[in-house]
């Protein structure tokens, strides 16, 4: 850490559901936070919880030892690093920066080798665990790095990690095990929200079905997170059905590229691609049980009733 305060600061960038939990946690370690988000009311709340405002990337890291990056995709955490106002260029030498997208291993490679080359450094640490554990400081983190970066992010990754994996002394192996999970979860909810559609299907009591499969070997643990979305109808994100969109498109350009086939993940991608285009992209990615009802002519619970 720092040697130039007897405080650690710290910089968080992009306080959606998980930013704004690990921001917290960061606050609750005694880290001095600075943090922006496009979104200024989630800046203000940040700002009323103790934290300290700041108006771009290059603000929130003057002086940061580590610079811990929540955006949606590679592009987004370019920009934070290397755009107009990027964070790389406001950094302190021997800072890290902490890459929480989720993205293609071969772009975490590439951005890490042009930061590295500033005299900073790069940790590919993609995380798992929802808003609710990043609230409470007990995210999943699947990092990769030098030893250096992992030196320098650990007391901050202490405060927001419930586990911490260490896979790898180069960037990009991080990347690679979260696309692993990516791709997991993104088949688990299909095929969760395709079991609880066709048991509406045929009439049964869903809460009654959510109740046995949870107990059974069917279960999966986004069946037992997110169906209960659909047993009260409501479709307010938690995590986004356009999230799966791009985490599976990164899955089946990942396999292309390599000629591995990927077909139960390219059934899903396609799932999350029509519940999208029918206008439930920004809605939670349980929609997808809504698609599939759509389609049988089935009906799902409401939150209304």
């Amino acid at each position: 850490m720092s040697t130039h305060t007897s405080t650690p600061r710290a910089a968080v960038i992009g306080l959606g559901s998980m930013g704004a939990g690990m921001a917290g946690s960061l606050l609750r370690a005694g880290f001095s936070v600075a943090a922006c988000d496009v979104n200024a009311e989630a800046v203000a709340r940040f700002a009323a919880s103790g934290g300290q405002a700041a108006t771009s990337p290059a603000r929130a890291a003057e002086g940061a030892d580590v610079v811990v990056c929540v955006v949606v995709n590679a592009a987004q955490t370019e920009a934070v690093l290397f755009g107009p106002d990027g964070a790389a260029a406001t950094m302190r030498a021997g800072a890290v920066f902490v890459s929480s997208a989720t993205m293609d291993p071969a772009i975490a490679r590439r951005l890490a080798a042009r930061l590295e080359e500033t005299g900073r450094h790069y940790l590919d640490a993609p995380m798992s665990g929802g808003a609710a554990r990043a609230a409470t400081g007990e995210l999943t983190f699947l990092a990769s790095g030098t030893k250096a970066a992992f030196d320098a992010a650990r007391p901050a990754l202490e405060a927001m990690a419930g586990k911490l994996y260490e896979l790898g002394d180069a960037a990009g192996q991080g990347a690679a095990f979260k696309m692993i999970n990516q791709l997991l979860a993104g088949v688990h909810i299909a095929a969760a929200s395709e079991a609880m559609s066709f048991a509406a299907k045929q009439g049964l009591d869903l809460r009654k079905v959510y109740e046995v499969i949870t107990a059974s070997a069917g279960n999966s643990w986004m069946f037992e997170n997110r169906m209960p979305h659909v047993l009260e109808g409501d479709y307010s994100p938690k995590s986004a059905v356009d999230i799966f969109v791009k985490d599976l498109g990164i899955v089946q350009d990942m396999a292309r590229a390599e000629k591995y086939p990927v077909p139960v993940a390219a059934a899903a991608l396609q799932m999350f691609l029509m519940a999208s285009g029918s206008g439930m992209g920004g809605d939670d990615d349980a929609s997808v049980a809504r698609l599939y009802a759509q389609v049988a002519g089935v009906t799902l619970p409401s939150a209304n009733v």
